[in-house]
């Protein structure tokens, strides 16, 4: 059962996969097609589960599931695992490069790195511990809205420069 985001209690799960580019308006439009459907049919147990889905920033495709009615259960989670690997497939992009980090200048554009440029851009001065980086661990809808994105200084990637 799709659901707004706004309808999906704080505490829903929230599983974030970056992708290694951008998508088009047309990508994203067919890719929405496949999620809906997706989220549609996605079931834990024979119990459907409320859910949303989303490709932020036209890169990061985000799903989310409110537990309060239904708990999403390993194979579900598994399920959702598989439909992510199918369209990364199909649109030729890798959702599950976790040493890939994003991260937003004062413009508002998205950038992403591998953790070496990462790296390189934060001794070149590029970025700094103010900017904005994607924290794609957050766990839930509560922290997604809070701190999906955080200053660099207050976040793990802070580790990597």
């Amino acid at each position: 059962m799709v659901a707004d985001l706004i309808a999906l209690d704080n505490k829903a799960r929230v599983w974030i996969y970056p992708s290694d580019g951008v998508f088009t308006d047309d990508q994203r439009t067919e890719m929405q097609s496949y999620l809906y459907k997706f989220l549609g049919d996605w079931t834990a147990h024979n119990q459907a589960l409320k859910s949303y889905g989303n490709l932020f920033h036209n890169q990061f495709l985000t799903l989310f599931v409110d537990e309060t009615l239904s708990q999403a259960s390993g194979c579900s989670i598994d399920s959702s695992v598989r439909f992510v690997q199918e369209l990364g497939k199909h649109f030729q992009a890798d959702f599950f490069n976790r040493m890939l980090f994003s991260y937003m200048d004062t413009e508002e554009n998205v950038y992403t790195l591998n953790a070496a440029e990462f790296k390189e851009s934060y001794a070149a001065g590029t970025i700094n511990d103010e900017t904005l980086v994607f924290d794609h661990l957050v766990k839930t809808k509560e922290e997604f809205l809070n701190s999906w994105l955080k200053p660099l200084s207050n976040s793990w990637h802070k580790r990597f420069v």
